[in-house]
């Protein structure tokens, strides 16, 4: 009896823990947000795809026009990725920042191919090395991702 009352005090003081959306900078969240919505328009995207409706689709230096090829089902499956991420991040599950830290490593080796390759290989390419400005928020997203991956997971 003595062992329950000690362990009802101790969870009554012992201070309350932080969320893990706390472990987020600013700048995280928000584009947590963009992207839960993407990933909320990439079926719809899809389906539009279907009923034969093209649209523009880009991301990473990949762009189509054409939602229903490779190149724009892969960019849809980027945009879904990305939409889990965000919705595991804000909802604090416990995968989401391992699956942020995968999603931070395709997005830069996505970025490198289309700067560094993809010029040279297609059809109308400039042959030109370009640079892409998403590394400079892939790269400290990952970083955070990894410096925060304790602490999330200690979060029980």
């Amino acid at each position: 009896m003595n062992d329950l009352n000690q362990d009802v005090l101790d969870n009554e003081f012992q201070p309350p823990r932080k969320s893990r959306r706390a472990l987020l900078p600013t700048w995280i969240k928000i584009f947590v947000w963009i992207f839960m919505i993407f990933g909320l328009i990439a079926p719809l995207g899809l389906i539009a795809g279907l009923l034969g409706m093209n649209f523009e689709l880009s991301l990473y230096g990949l762009e189509t026009f054409h939602p229903i090829s490779l190149l724009g089902l892969v960019i849809i499956l980027l945009f879904a990725l990305k939409g889990i991420v965000a919705f595991g991040l804000w909802w604090e599950k416990a995968w989401a920042v391992l699956l942020a830290m995968i999603d931070a490593t395709v997005g830069v080796l996505i970025c490198i191919f289309s700067m560094a390759i993809l010029p040279f290989i297609a059809e109308n390419g400039s042959q030109f090395i370009t640079f892409r400005i998403e590394l400079l928020l892939l790269i400290p997203y990952f970083v955070k991702m990894n410096n925060i991956k304790t602490a999330w997971t200690n979060r029980e």
